[in-house]
């Protein structure tokens, strides 16, 4: 996407590196990530476990402990002026929640369960916004109401464990709102959800970025909820983006083998016969001694010598499209994308 004069960049993550010290050595989760996002924009990050997304995500707001954790390059700079990575603990706590929220794949085990819905979402309130109870009162029980809460008067009063895993989620997201934040990260919200009130959620998100025109990273690894809501797509494997573009660029014209085998592993509504999933065979590579090629060469099946041998560049596929893959180059031989990568999920 090219960035228009009137268009403001929210978020610059720049060759950004986190690793985490432990007994065994240094584990390389992070490996040199450069994104952007743009005011109103809907960023998805996807991948398997463990390819970095997540602790991405945390780092931005400064979540991820440390130690054992620790940034070894990069930059993150948020609203044009500030950069994360060089702000104190105490100047972090300003930004987040005022400025960015979050919004967690457990809500059961991110809200706190000796404290009332109504004292939650008060909190960051009273601390960001300067309302006495009173007003954070009032402005959580229109935050129950913006998020579609049932009763929201009588859910003020309660704790969550007597509220349905719906029901907390969408707690979560008004504690996320309540401060009207310019980003606002989705680290998995569907994932604990059965099918019905991951629609419900996916609709009150779409809904609520109308309505505030925040700037929203969702992580996940389910790329239904990727079609449904991203206006952008960033692939990620073990701990670097493999390839990036617009959510058509990525269903329907990707260019990594690692892309397709995610594209292939999802059911598609137009097949006509019943087929098993193709999983994406082998495991992801040890992050403690990262492959000096490309990480994905061992589980893909176009693997050249020199994929073995050096880490590909990102190659430009079209304008902001590229993909970090050996068969993007020029002089590489010519590999089809798979039929069952292409379909509608």
């Amino acid at each position: 996407m090219t960035t228009s004069k009137d268009t403001k960049r929210i978020l610059d993550v720049t060759d950004l590196k986190v690793s985490f010290r432990t007994y065994a050595g240094e584990v390389q989760a992070v490996r040199g990530v450069t994104f952007h996002l743009d005011k109103g924009e809907v960023l998805a990050i996807v991948g398997e476990s463990g390819c970095g997304k997540s602790v991405t995500a945390q780092t931005i707001m400064r979540l991820v402990p440390s130690p054992p954790s620790f940034i070894k390059e990069g930059s993150i700079v948020f609203n044009e002026d500030k950069d994360i990575v060089k702000l104190s603990d105490r100047q972090m706590q300003r930004v987040r929640g005022s400025e960015m929220g979050m919004i967690f794949q457990d809500p059961m085990t991110s809200l706190n369960p000796t404290m009332t819905v109504g004292k939650q979402i008060s909190e960051s309130l009273i601390k960001h916004q300067g309302m006495n109870k009173a007003q954070a009162m009032a402005r959580s029980l229109e935050m129950l109401k913006l998020v579609g809460m049932s009763n929201p008067e009588g859910r003020l009063k309660q704790y969550p464990h007597e509220l349905s895993g719906g029901m907390r989620q969408r707690v979560m997201i008004a504690i996320a709102l309540a401060c009207n934040p310019k980003l606002l990260i989705a680290d998995e919200p569907t994932t604990a959800l059965d099918v019905t009130i991951q629609a419900q959620i996916i609709e009150l998100m779409q809904a609520l970025k109308e309505k505030t025109d925040a700037s929203i990273i969702m992580i996940t690894h389910d790329l239904g909820v990727v079609a449904e809501m991203a206006d952008r797509v960033i692939v990620m494997y073990a701990g670097k983006i493999v390839e990036e573009g617009t959510v058509d660029e990525i269903f329907y014209e990707s260019r990594h083998p690692y892309t397709w085998g995610l594209l292939r592993s999802v059911p598609r509504l137009d097949a006509e016969n019943k087929s098993d999933l193709v999983p994406i065979p082998g495991t992801p590579p040890d992050l403690f001694a990262p492959p000096k090629g490309c990480a994905f060469a061992d589980r893909c099946p176009y693997a050249m010598k020199v994929c073995l041998d050096h880490d590909p560049e990102k190659f430009e596929v079209k304008g902001d499209h590229r993909a970090a893959c050996w068969l993007c180059h020029p002089d590489a031989p010519k590999v089809e994308r798979p039929v069952e990568a292409g379909g509608a999920v």
